[in-house]
Order: C-alpha cells, then structure tokens, then sequence
C-alpha cells in the first residue's frame, strides 16, 4: 500500500513537471527561432543625408550611395540600401523624418549624412549637435548600428567655428559608441585644384569625385556590417 502511495506520487510529480516542459518549451521554442531569424536577416542600409547623398547635380545612379550598392555586390555583402536623402536637409529636417524611417524600413544599420547645411545657414553648433545626438541614440534604441559622416567648412567662417564644427561629429560617436567618418570630401576638397572636381556651385562634387566620397565611407561602414 505504501510502495503504491509513493508510485503515485512519484506518477503525479513526474507528470507535473512533464506537463510544465511542454508548456514552456514551445515558448523557448519560439523565442530561439525569433533570435534566429533576427540573426539571419539580410542587412538595410538606411542612408540619411542631404544633397551629397541625393544625387544633386547627377545622373541617376553615379553617386556615392548607388556606388555603395555596387561595392556591396562586389564583396558579396547581403544588403539592401535604402537612400532617405533629401537635398538642403538640415539635421532638424532628418530629425523629424527619422522615426518613420526607422519604423518603415527597420534598418540594421543607419548612415547619417546631415549638418553641411546646418552650417551654410548659420545655425547653431548647439543645435546641430543636439539633433546629431538625438538621431544617433534613437537609432541606437531602434536596434541600428549608426555612422556619422562629418564635413568641414571653409576657413572663411572662421578658424574657432570651423574647428568646433567638424569636431561634432567626432564628439557625438565618442559619446555614443557610433562610428565616424571626420571628413565626407576628404580628398575631394583639400586637394591642390579642389574646383576641378566640383559643380559650377562649387559646392556639389561632380559624378567623378564619387568614388572617392565612397572611398572615404566604406572602410568604417564595412567594420560594421561585419
């Protein structure tokens, strides 16, 4: 009678913990396929600039950002580019286009390419600053490994501003972890005839300083999407 009474028992706790495994293994379950399925999902490049970024001036598919897709194919990247670049957009402007950008496109990584027009207006280094922080960290949250690109401007806006402008960029992926490139037109405006390669604006680059722009970006985008 005893045996039998511990049988029982025994019968009863091992169908109890039976009972609770299968209850919780479907969730385990499904929790390590999402955490698959997140691992394994073709990378989205979302591209936030302005002119530089868009195409100014251009024939359609010889910038920098339709260049990037042809480097990503070359060295076999998964990668899908979306180019959310708007001429004349201040960061104010991709500050206020961000969120839904991130919700639509779900990107894994973000490049924000914003502030040269910041500085033509003669806005606030505040101010840009406080909008290149807020984009980088809500991309952040968002799950998106976050480039910034930096610009310089021309000596005439004077040497302590000048200075103090490019160093944003730097300082902002400092503080939060994010990646940077310190000068976009590297090798494209210091050169000895920068002109040669600019749009009669002589502030757009011309199809052929493109590459070079890519040049100057994909070296820290590619530690990235490693």
């Amino acid at each position: 009678m005893i045996r039998n009474l511990q049988q029982r028992r025994h019968f009863i706790l091992s169908a109890s913990i039976g009972l609770v495994v299968g209850l919780c293994a479907p969730t385990a379950f499904a929790q390590a396929a999402a955490k698959a399925g997140t691992a394994g999902r073709p990378s989205v490049i979302l591209v936030l600039g302005d002119s530089l970024s868009a195409e100014y001036g251009l024939a359609r598919g010889t910038g920098w950002v339709a260049l990037l897709e042809k480097q990503l194919a070359q060295d076999k990247l998964t990668a899908t580019v979306v180019n959310a670049s708007v001429s004349g957009e201040t960061t104010s402007g991709g500050r206020s286009r961000l969120a839904a950008l991130l919700a639509q496109h779900k990107p894994s990584h973000v490049v924000i390419e914003l502030g040269g027009n910041d500085a033509l207006r003669g806005l606030p280094l505040k101010n840009t600053e406080e909008n290149l922080t807020w984009m980088t960290q809500t991309a952040q949250k968002a799950g998106a490994k976050v480039l910034l690109v930096g610009m310089q401007v021309p000596p005439n806006y004077g040497t302590d501003y000048a200075n103090k402008f490019a160093g944003l960029f730097t300082s902002v992926a400092q503080a939060h972890k994010a990646a940077v490139v310190p000068f976009f037109l590297k090798g494209v405006a210091d050169g000895p005839d920068p002109t040669r390669l600019f749009q009669p604006d002589r502030i757009h680059p011309r199809a052929e300083a493109h590459p070079q722009m890519l040049a100057n970006v994909w070296p820290e985008l590619k530690k990235l999407l490693r």
